[in-house]
């Protein structure tokens, strides 16, 4: 299991932060060395790097949501910490090795001093805009040409939505900042491309008050949705999960979505005004049944009509070329979060072909959106909480 070898490495990367940071306050003062503090920094660091663990154990209660959002928050901060002080330590090793008058500063008691207040600074300022813009929601538009006939549509306006992540980080204040920014944008379509809930319905805050705002999404053929791969309930540590791939889909999650007027499709296709095709797809991961497969395309394409434009929702943005051979015109997707916040923001590019924004491969288009919401650490740095707005035009 992977968590197996997870563990051991992040508590010797805690171990590592601890001293090093206690190593550059004793250079500040004295003060520092006392067992009055001491023991208080080494209290309080243990519990906010535990509280990952407190979050599993707890059993389900207000308490224990508290606990998992302050975990969110403190995982987000760990990484910047930790890359921080590993970059100082390693220009710090560069250093060494070439004398001078940086040299002389970096490895003087002031020069350290400085470093310490500059990197705690930057962990600090980065921290909090990561977490103060992850609030906010902005509208990305895209224009695209699908030369097949639409009916007595020219243009159709299509808005997608994805990783709402509802739960832990994300609740009613963020779902009303999306509501108002789809609703400016008067769709023809609004999608919601997976990942609405955060694997526990249990921490939803308000599920009325949410469904309440999200039945107000207007659009002129209505809001669809597929389920992701975190709308099952599954038991996860630090987001790795520790349950089976079996994970079952809370039937909650289904009631909820049908009070909030959005009509879900697993592995089905809807003729939306007897003009185009919207197919939804189960995930590949987890499908909300152990015993179910997701469909082939071939399954789901073989009975439709190749002259009508083909719109399909995908929670993960793979298999891009199956869906070219298919002739599927749009690709719908979420998952990426685009990398969410740096440095993961540098490796998404490399994992998927397309980890944001629009892409075109021969005659069809991928969109993947970074979604609303957020997955772990709660924060967003070098990304936004989008809503991507598509004009899809006709030939």
């Amino acid at each position: 299991m992977i968590l197996l070898i997870i563990i051991p490495i992040y508590i010797a990367l805690n171990l590592y932060i601890l001293h090093r940071v206690h190593k550059w306050l004793t250079a500040c003062s004295k003060r520092f060395h006392s067992k009055w503090f001491v023991v208080p920094y080494i209290v309080i660091y243990s519990l906010l790097a535990l509280s990952l663990l407190f979050a599993f154990l707890l059993p389900s209660s207000g308490f224990q949501v508290l606990v998992k959002r302050i975990s969110n928050y403190w995982l987000g901060t760990f990484v910047y910490i930790l890359m921080f002080i590993a970059v100082a330590d390693i220009l710090r090793l560069i250093l060494k090795r070439i004398p001078g008058k940086v040299h002389d500063f970096f490895f003087s008691k002031v020069g350290y001093v400085f470093v310490g207040i500059f990197l705690t600074a930057l962990v600090g300022g980065m921290s909090a805009y990561g977490i103060a813009h992850s609030h906010i929601v902005k509208a990305n538009p895209y224009e695209v040409t699908i030369r097949n006939n639409c009916g007595d549509n020219s243009d159709l306006k299509v808005v997608l939505i994805a990783d709402l992540h509802l739960g832990y980080s994300v609740g009613d204040r963020q779902m009303q900042r999306m509501v108002k920014k789809i609703n400016e944008q008067d769709a023809d379509l609004v999608v919601f491309a997976g990942d609405i809930f955060d694997n526990n319905f249990d921490a939803l805050d308000n599920p009325e008050r949410l469904e309440m705002l999200l039945s107000q999404i207007n659009s002129t053929y209505g809001t669809y949705a597929v389920f992701g791969n975190h709308d099952v309930t599954e038991t996860l540590i630090a987001g790795f999960p520790i349950s089976s791939k079996n994970a079952p889909r809370d039937p909650r999650m289904y009631e909820f979505l049908e009070k909030s007027n959005i009509s879900v499709l697993e592995d089905e296709t809807a003729i939306i005004d007897n003009s185009f095709y919207l197919t939804g797809r189960l995930d590949e991961k987890r499908t909300g049944n152990g015993t179910k497969k997701r469909a082939s395309l071939d399954e789901l394409t073989k009975n439709l009509d190749p002259s009508m434009p083909l719109f399909v929702i995908s929670h993960e943005p793979d298999h891009l070329s199956d869906y070219n051979a298919h002739s599927v015109d749009i690709v719908l997707s979420g998952h990426t979060h685009a990398g969410q916040f740096f440095p993961l923001t540098i490796v998404q590019p490399f994992v998927w072909e397309n980890y944001w924004g629009m892409k075109m491969i021969d005659s069809m288009y991928s969109f993947v959106t970074s979604g609303i919401g957020v997955y772990g650490p709660d924060m967003r740095v070098g990304t936004n909480s989008e809503v991507m707005v598509i004009d899809v035009h006709f030939e």
